[in-house]
């Protein structure tokens, strides 16, 4: 077979340029270490459902990520973190995630967006905001991250997630209000949202109020009520006391007391119509005393 002249003298071209006989072939750069240790956390993770062992493998990248340039691993940095917040998920260790991606970072302003947009997800799904608060905040305030693309998403993401859930009315307002990356219409959305919290915030703080005044007013007359009955308690045991005394003690007190306050003496002719008056009031009272009606209750 013919071969085309125009064909053959064109040389093998490549990725470089011609390929010349005297060139050696230049292969693809081989994987790092952590990046070979990144596959097969994911691996551990998706596949095998291995969550343990997937933890445990990019911590063994961070170590050798140690030995590597700072900037020629970034991403690998930035993907073990993303592999090990869904491990520690997925084991319930979600409290546990924060801590662990800032001993990977070692301060808040260099974590990476992505990382910190996953934190900021987890923590408010799991009702706990205020875990991601400070650390948010001083991403935010960094200088070198306001340039990020990324940034105004997550000033929005920690608007909705984190401040406006914790109350944090007066924060919310500065970072609107101190941020250029918001448009004009974003900015009044948020202080519409902001306008809105702070008014559902008065009307729970009047209500948590009114509750607390009702309840003060029941515990007053839940105190009345006892006073009452302990002094029907009382009541009742002194008339049982009475009662349980001999008439003939009760009368002969009943008798002195009232000689000692009348001050009579009764060998006196004049003092005899009284005393049978008062003999007489005395045989009453005995048969009040005696009938049903003011007989004390007899108990089983």
């Amino acid at each position: 077979m013919r071969s085309d002249p125009a064909t053959s003298a064109v040389p093998l071209r490549g990725l470089g340029g011609p390929l010349r006989s005297s060139e050696p072939v230049r292969a693809a750069p081989a994987p790092s270490a952590a990046a070979l240790l990144l596959e097969e956390a994911a691996d551990l993770l998706v596949v095998h459902l291995d969550f343990r062992a997937a933890l445990r493998t990019c911590e063994r990248a961070w170590q050798g990520l140690a030995e590597e340039p700072a900037g020629a691993c970034l991403e690998v940095k930035c993907s073990l973190c993303v592999v090990g917040i869904q491990a520690l998920a997925e084991m319930d260790r979600w409290q546990e995630v924060l801590s662990w991606v800032l001993r990977c970072y070692q301060v808040p302003e260099k974590l990476p967006p992505k990382v910190l947009e996953l934190c900021v997800l987890l923590y408010s799904k799991m009702r706990e905001p205020g875990a991601v608060l400070d650390t948010v905040s001083a991403w935010l305030q960094d200088a070198d991250n306001q340039g990020l693309p990324e940034y105004r998403a997550l000033a929005e993401l920690h608007l909705q997630r984190v401040l406006l859930p914790l109350g944090c009315l007066s924060e919310a307002e500065e970072l609107v209000a101190g941020s250029a990356v918001f448009s004009e219409k974003q900015r009044l959305d948020a202080l519409q949202a902001i306008s809105t919290a702070r008014q559902e915030q008065k009307h729970g703080q009047s209500g948590s109020e009114e509750t607390q005044k009702l309840n003060q007013e029941g515990f007053s007359s839940h105190r009345f009520l006892s006073l009452l009955t302990l002094l029907r308690q009382l009541w009742d045991s002194a008339v049982r006391h009475f009662f349980s005394l001999p008439f003939r003690k009760s009368l002969l007190a009943a008798l002195l007391l009232c000689l000692l306050v009348v001050r009579f003496d009764p060998a006196s002719p004049a003092s005899l119509p009284f005393i049978y008056k008062l003999a007489q009031i005395f045989h009453r009272i005995r048969k009040a005393v005696a009938s049903p009606l003011c007989r004390p209750p007899v108990h089983d």
